[in-house]
């Protein structure tokens, strides 16, 4: 599919696995990374904490540019109503999927939209992920990989932690990092896309 936009269009993320998930639109974008620490944020809720961490990213962009629509998202793992950060060290890599084997947790991705005009719309989107139970040979062979420490979870859907997955409820691409259909179903609506 073809879609366009008379917008100069922003995606406020670092994350190479959003901006390739954005590329799926097909429309023309850049890439500037927000400076902000996402520790200085506290909520009430989990929801409230990655909205306002996206929202934050966000608006740090938008001071950095004029005349844009600007998109930032941020992604939590959460599990047991307990924030899953990227892991530092290789024993907190261990531990977060000690906790998520055999177990459910939610991942939640933030998504805001600042436009030209500074109107702001925000959205979470909620996906359930369902573990296998998981041996202590195999969590200790994929955090030996690297993969997990660029992370929320420790682990990474679209690379080996695909094999701990035993189901999902909701958007695959969330999951990843960025919800695209809900995006493109929020972008058309604000007429940013146009099918």
């Amino acid at each position: 599919m073809n879609f366009t936009t008379d917008e100069q269009i922003i995606l406020a993320s670092a994350s190479p696995r959003r901006k390739e998930l954005f590329e799926k639109l097909g429309i023309p974008f850049e890439v500037i990374t927000s400076d902000v620490i996402e520790t200085t944020v506290t909520a009430n809720t989990m929801l409230d904490y990655v909205r306002d961490v996206a929202l934050l990213k966000t608006r740090d962009v938008a001071k950095k540019v004029v005349g844009k629509t600007i998109i930032g998202a941020d992604t939590i793992v959460v599990f047991e109503d307990i924030l899953l950060h990227k892991p530092k060290t290789r024993e907190e890599a261990i531990t977060h999927l000690q906790k998520l084997s055999n177990n459910h947790h939610q991942v939640m991705t933030g998504v805001a939209i600042i436009q030209q005009d500074s109107t702001e719309f925000t959205f979470v989107e909620v996906t359930e992920v369902y573990f296998k139970n998981l041996s202590q040979k195999l969590i200790e062979a994929y955090v030996d990989t690297g993969d997990p420490f660029d992370k929320a979870g420790g682990y990474g859907i679209q690379t080996d932690g695909v094999l701990f997955v035993d189901h999902i409820n909701g958007d695959y691409n969330n999951v990843v990092g960025l919800p695209l259909a809900s995006l493109f179903e929020k972008l058309v609506e604000l007429d940013i896309i146009k099918i």
